[in-house]
């Protein structure tokens, strides 16, 4: 009986794993993402300051956010210094709405 319910919860845990998105799923990216859902906007430093990374990190995760519709950066001047800001768009969202639901099944599944 035990190997069953194994079966069937790996099989389950599988399942949900496998639709997980790979674009949120990485940590910088699904920090920035869960950033941008609970602000209106963030500017590049202060993604940089919340997550404690680097530019080369932010940029790199954020085009890739970007690439996918995610997000979208809007670029600008603030006097004469440049301002990069960042917006989560519906499909990111809508995305990070489906990440969570997938990780709540998936610690579900595993604690039956």
């Amino acid at each position: 009986m035990e190997t069953r319910t194994a079966l069937r919860v790996e099989k389950a845990a599988e399942r949900v794993s496998n639709e997980l998105d790979k674009i949120i799923h990485e940590r910088m990216r699904l920090g920035i993402i869960s950033a941008l859902a609970a602000n209106e906007s963030l500017s590049f430093n202060d993604l940089k300051s919340l997550l404690n990374t680097t530019d080369g990190n932010v940029s790199v995760h954020a085009r890739k956010l970007e690439e996918a519709g995610y997000l979208v950066c809007e670029k600008s001047f603030k006097g004469r210094v440049p301002l990069t800001e960042y917006r989560i768009t519906t499909a990111g969202r809508d995305a990070l709405d489906r990440y969570l639901n997938h990780m709540e099944a998936l610690i579900s599944a595993m604690r039956r």
